[in-house]
């Protein structure tokens, strides 16, 4: 599911959309009884980081009071704004010869990730089946870190103040960036490309 513009929507309607994405099950409740939907989806949104849409921008200052960017930032809740941020891309890049790999390439690549967390979880309950999936336990299990990763996960605990909700994300992010590494250990430069996907927001 895709929503472009994603504060315009209604809070109560975005709020009911969490637990649907966390259960991947939606339930209809009406007075004679109720119902149970399979709802496993990616929600994938569009918005500005705050009205004028140049906060946190490296090229552009921000033009917003520091008051509206709040406002702006307030209207998602902090578990649905607890998600990947895609920085923009510069002139450079655009205008720039460099050719990219080729959709074919790009989901061999994507397809030996799969194949991959397919056998990393076959042993596992039924209901996971990627590494988006993982509970507490399979993070525990699954993305171990060594010396180097837990010194660089402590320091942006630290400096981030992020939560634990936030750290179970970055690392289950930081396992995926692995497998697509083909790299059976979640190095420290698949920490430090999960941790800069981070939203830069006002708010926590």
């Amino acid at each position: 599911m895709f929503l472009d513009e994603f504060p315009e929507f209604g809070t109560r309607v975005l709020e009911v959309m969490r637990q649907p994405m966390e259960d991947k099950v939606v339930t209809i409740s009406r007075a004679k009884g109720s119902l149970t939907f399979s709802a496993n989806f990616q929600l994938i949104a569009a918005m500005n980081p705050c009205p004028c849409g140049y906060y946190g921008d490296s090229q552009k200052p921000c033009t917003c009071a520091h008051a509206l960017v709040t406002k702006y930032q307030k209207r998602i809740s902090g578990p649905l704004l607890d998600r990947i941020e895609v920085p923009l891309v510069d002139y450079e890049k655009l205008s720039g010869d460099r050719v990219g790999e080729s959709s074919e390439a790009i989901r061999m690549r994507v397809q030996v990730a799969r194949d991959i967390q397919n056998k990393r979880f076959s042993g596992t309950a039924s209901d996971i089946v990627c590494n988006a999936d993982m509970r507490v336990g399979e993070i525990r299990q699954f993305c171990k870190l060594q010396d180097e990763g837990q010194r660089l996960m402590r320091a942006a605990m630290s400096q981030m103040q992020l939560s634990a909700r936030a750290y179970h994300r970055i690392l289950k992010l930081a396992r995926t960036i692995a497998d697509l590494a083909g790299s059976e250990e979640i190095q420290s430069t698949h920490l430090a490309e999960a941790l800069q996907y981070r939203p830069k927001l006002m708010i926590g």
